[in-house]
């Protein structure tokens, strides 16, 4: 078994993180089984956060008798310290615990910090000297504020997104952590749904001895494979070299990496899997995109309002409007049969 240790928080884990974000796309009852069959299997860091609806309840449900021999990780979008402690309280309540071993800071547009007025790096301070929080993290889809966390000191672990599509910037991040003793948390590891091969994924992933990939589970089968690779872990052979050769060409440029903070949209369009139709029909079966309920929430594209909300909120910078035109476009000579897939 391969197992890694956050950064100087002592925290070593299987290299298998267990993503609970989809988690509530499913019934308590599957919930609790995935999670329960993922701690049999080896699996003991779960991330999730008070952003995931029903996610944290789901989770202390599953983990009740076991909770001492996991590691639990979670997070705040709060923007004040009064929003900080609602939130901490909900999710100890959720997670039917009295600590989190690792509670993070959930993609802030800054780097909370002593001093800077909003009282969050405070409040967070109380809550691990109360030892309500074991060790303090941060998430985050910005490279600056990222980068800003790792040179401020302050953070014992970052989560970024990082896969085999990944530049040299993300690759900075990494080092830098390294470097600096960080803990790195790789979301994303599939880039939302992108990257169809978890072993290529996992291959590449396995590279660097200081990331631990979480995975977003929600079936029984996905979950196996990444069990199957704590005892049989995948290398980068030629096959897989050649196959992430392949996707980063395909993938290269401008793509919604489907991370739904653009969200929500004032015209009701599903904008994390709307702005990215044209590579989850290339990418998945074509027919799970192809349905009337799908073909629906295409059609909301013609309802933009053009504010361009979601392009001030992109952490990519993307030109989210014109993704959604392009797509929608492409998604239309789909359905006419111009185009095959």
């Amino acid at each position: 078994m391969v197992t890694i240790t956050l950064g100087k928080t002592g925290i070593t884990v299987n290299k298998n993180g267990f993503g609970a974000l989809p988690m509530q796309r499913i019934s308590k009852e599957e919930a609790v089984s995935l999670v329960r069959r993922a701690f049999e299997g080896g699996i003991n860091f779960f991330d999730t956060a008070r952003f995931y609806t029903d996610s944290e309840e789901k989770l202390g449900e599953a983990l009740v008798g076991i909770r001492e021999q996991v590691y639990l990780a979670t997070k705040t979008g709060a923007q004040t310290a009064e929003g900080f402690w609602a939130d901490l309280h909900t999710s100890l309540r959720n997670l039917q615990t009295d600590y989190v071993d690792l509670y993070q800071f959930h993609n802030p547009s800054f780097c909370p910090m002593p001093g800077d007025g909003s009282g969050l790096y405070e409040a967070m301070l109380e809550a691990k000297e109360k030892g309500m929080v074991r060790h303090i993290g941060i998430t985050n889809h910005r490279l600056s504020v990222a980068q800003e966390a790792i040179d401020s000191g302050l953070y014992e672990t970052l989560q970024f997104p990082f896969c085999y599509l990944s530049g040299e910037k993300e690759l900075a991040l990494v080092g830098a952590c390294k470097e600096k003793e960080i803990g790195f948390i790789a979301m994303k590891a599939l880039s939302g749904g992108l990257i169809t091969d978890s072993a290529a994924a996992y291959a590449y992933l396995a590279q660097y001895d200081n990331v631990l990939p979480i995975w977003g589970v929600q079936r029984a089968e996905e979950l196996e494979e990444f069990i199957s690779y704590i005892s049989s872990p995948p290398s980068l052979t030629e096959e897989i070299r050649a196959l992430i050769e392949k996707d980063r060409e395909e993938l290269a440029g401008e793509f919604c990496r489907g991370c739904g903070y653009c969200m929500p949209c004032p015209a009701g369009i599903e904008i994390n899997n709307c702005a990215r139709m044209s590579l989850l029909l290339r990418r998945s079966p074509s027919a799970l995109q192809l349905t009337e309920e799908a073909q629906q929430k295409m059609k909301k594209i013609e309802n933009c309002l053009h504010c361009n909300q979601c392009r001030s909120k992109c952490p990519y910078e993307l030109d989210t409007p014109a993704l959604l035109e392009k797509n929608y476009e492409d998604y239309k000579r789909v359905l006419a049969g111009e185009v095959s897939v």
